[in-house]
């Protein structure tokens, strides 16, 4: 008995794991995916964010961009805070009203696609880069752009809400969340800020800029079609 107990044990043993069940996980694998496809776009086109960050590296060099960098997702947590204290109840009593926020927020970033396809063909578009006058923290410069930006605020209340699933603790969605906006927001305002002098004097030619809005437009509408989607 004791060596067939064995020989059985060291059965089981060598079978293969089972693959983890999809509901058994903190957040929904295609949902995250989808949001990552979305937030990688927005991430990388310009907005105010991205925008300060380049007029930052310009005028006052790297080390004041990644300063500026940290300011403005330190915002981005105040936010997700936010989110977490406000959204979890807003979702557990009205689930369905979030399935028709995903559609909005698809209007919104279509909407931004088709107004920067548009703008590459104004004859006397502005470059835009020098939108900001800078203060003299980069810190709090960052944090103040990022805290009153409209592109995060329509973030919370119309891109991130449809990605949520009200079957999953919101508070482990929220931090997964949380750390793919933030890991990609670093990455793409690091990259900005950095490369902000180069960037900032190519900007002043108008076939650059124009070619510029045109893939910056292209990348919206994808991102809008695969937020309406999925």
């Amino acid at each position: 008995m004791g060596i067939t107990s064995g020989r059985r044990q060291h059965f089981y043993a060598s079978l293969p794991a089972e693959p983890p069940n999809p509901m058994d996980l903190p957040i929904d694998p295609a949902r995250y995916a989808a949001f990552l496809g979305v937030m990688a776009v927005m991430a990388v086109t310009p907005g105010p964010a991205n925008l300060f960050s380049i007029a930052t590296g310009a005028q006052r060099g790297k080390g004041a961009a990644l300063v500026g960098v940290l300011g403005m997702n330190c915002a981005t947590l105040v936010w997700f805070g936010a989110a977490a204290l406000g959204l979890g109840a807003l979702i557990l009593a009205f689930p369905q009203f979030f399935h028709l926020l995903a559609y909005g927020g698809a209007a919104y970033i279509a909407w931004l696609g088709i107004k920067s396809l548009l703008g590459a063909f104004q004859k006397d578009a502005e470059p835009g880069h020098g939108a900001f006058k800078l203060g003299k923290s980069a810190f709090l410069d960052g944090f103040t752009v990022q805290i009153a930006n409209p592109k995060a605020i329509l973030f919370f209340t119309a891109v991130l809400p449809p990605f949520l699933d009200p079957s999953r603790p919101l508070p482990a969605q929220l931090a997964a969340f949380a750390c793919a906006t933030l890991t990609l927001d670093i990455l793409a305002m690091s990259a900005y800020g950095l490369g902000g002098a180069a960037i900032a004097s190519r900007m002043s030619e108008p076939q650059f800029r124009k070619g510029f809005s045109i893939c910056v437009g292209l990348l919206l509408l994808s991102a809008a079609v695969l937020m309406a989607t999925k």
